[in-house]
């Protein structure tokens, strides 16, 4: 039986990030994908011009009749966007058989525009984060959900990461991608104790969906039965080919989408 999981995300019109690049990345990984779409975006990779929310009720109905009529192995969740939608699909996924979810608390476009009202933080931390098997923040958005400054070392990290976890996620990836290293470390956190996991940095701007790209990367390796740590290794090297392999795509002037299919293509254009 094909593994499967739900994006329940934003769209992004230019594939980089978002439902579209949950989709290829569920795809890639060899599991069926499926979307709950929150929010139209206008985007390129030059950045987010606007934003049109879907009503709240219309995206949990999205999500009731996925329920209804197709088995989910896994749940990422990514743009949010306000408290009611929050709300909506929390109290959606409540009443259904529990699934693992990744929750990629998605706040700010790599341009900088808000894809997260101020209001809803406090609807995230409430009805989302103790629904989470694995939270999934960078360090800007670690700082917003605690109200405090954005981490600047390993030891902050640590701090931070433990601060969340006693909102009730089961897990906490802390993505240290902005922090100054010489490494990308990224450090997971549960009740048992931490874990870093440190990669290489790659010199390119095309690094746009990344933090899509790796909750969805993680949520498919969960739906095909990996653990935690199993499933966040094997993310994060797909994750570190995606961006190696980014450069060749050429897609748009700006910060461009990590490719999503190298082993894919390159296997078949061989």
């Amino acid at each position: 039986m094909i593994p499967t999981a739900l994006s329940i995300a934003g769209s992004d019109p230019s594939g980089g990030a978002g439902i579209q690049a949950d989709l290829k990345t569920f795809s890639a990984h060899g599991v069926y994908g499926m979307s709950a779409i929150t929010a139209l975006t206008v985007q390129n990779t030059q950045g987010v011009s606007g934003i049109q929310l879907l009503p709240a009720d219309f995206v949990a109905a999205q999500i009731d009749a996925l329920f209804e009529d197709i088995r989910i192995g896994a749940i990422k969740i990514g743009m949010i966007a306000n408290a009611q939608i929050a709300q909506a699909v929390a109290s959606s996924l409540k009443n259904k058989p529990k699934n693992p979810i990744i929750l990629d608390p998605v706040m700010i476009a790599k341009g900088g525009h808000a894809l997260l009202e101020e209001d809803a933080i406090t609807a995230v931390q409430t009805a989302l984060l103790p629904l989470a098997d694995i939270l999934t923040p960078n360090l800007e958005e670690a700082a917003r959900l605690l109200d405090t400054d954005i981490a600047s070392s390993r030891a902050e990290m640590e701090i931070q990461g433990k601060a969340l976890l006693a909102y009730g996620p089961k897990a906490v990836l802390m993505k240290g991608g902005h922090l100054e290293s010489e490494e990308s470390p990224d450090l997971l956190i549960t009740a048992q104790g931490s874990q870093w996991y440190d990669s290489p940095r790659i010199d390119t701007q095309n690094t746009h969906g990344t933090g899509c790209t790796l909750s969805s990367a993680i949520a498919a390796q969960i739906a095909k039965g990996r653990s935690y740590e199993e499933a966040i290794q094997h993310a994060k090297a797909y994750v570190h080919a995606a961006i190696a392999a980014a450069d060749s795509l050429h897609i748009g002037s700006g910060h461009g989408p990590t490719h999503h299919f190298h082993a894919l293509w390159e296997t078949a254009s061989n």
